[in-house]
């Protein structure tokens, strides 16, 4: 039997809340979004590029979000001493290429395994808490939340254009 991408449960952002629970909320929300636009694909279908010329793919949407999921919360606010996965110098785009169909359903692992570290590396730290950047930027959590919510919004439109142009499946 072929992997297919597994369904996904979404969960419902709050409607009342305090802040950091509303940010978290939403982040989980756009989260399970990405997944659902996968959900019920093979992995050939997840590596198709369907919106020439771009070279956008839903398998590589799931391992750009989960560079960037490692990127801002464990690398930049943890600052953990870990490294990517996907892309290098030479490669700055290895999470949109060299994508291989029999990597899919590890790629989707890898992506919640991320999510669940990137939660945990933020959750003792405040919304206020900063870090410094490379070039010297100053940035609190708060603004990684709203970017990261903010990254997935803007993919999870692709997604949505992506899968329509593979199956006509469309959707909230």
């Amino acid at each position: 039997m072929t992997w297919t991408a597994p369904k996904v449960d979404r969960r419902t952002e709050p409607y009342v809340a305090d802040e950091r629970s509303m940010l978290q909320g939403w982040l989980d929300r756009h989260r399970d979004t990405l997944l659902a636009k996968c959900a019920g694909l093979t992995p050939e279908q997840l590596v198709q590029v369907s919106a020439e010329p771009s070279n956008l793919t839903l398998l590589g949407l799931v391992r750009h979000m989960t560079e960037v999921e490692r990127w801002w919360f464990r690398q930049r606010v943890a600052g953990q001493k870990i490294g990517d996965l996907y892309f290098t110098d030479e490669q700055p785009d290895g999470d949109f290429e060299n994508l291989d169909t029999a990597g899919a359903e590890e790629a989707f692992a890898v992506l919640r395994t991320e999510w669940d570290a990137a939660d945990r590396a933020v959750a003792h730290r405040g919304l206020d808490d900063t870090f410094t950047m490379p070039d010297g930027r100053v940035i609190s959590l708060r603004w990684v939340y709203v970017h990261m919510i903010e990254e997935y919004a803007r993919h999870n439109g692709h997604a949505d254009l992506l899968r329509e142009r593979i199956d006509g499946a469309t959707g909230e």
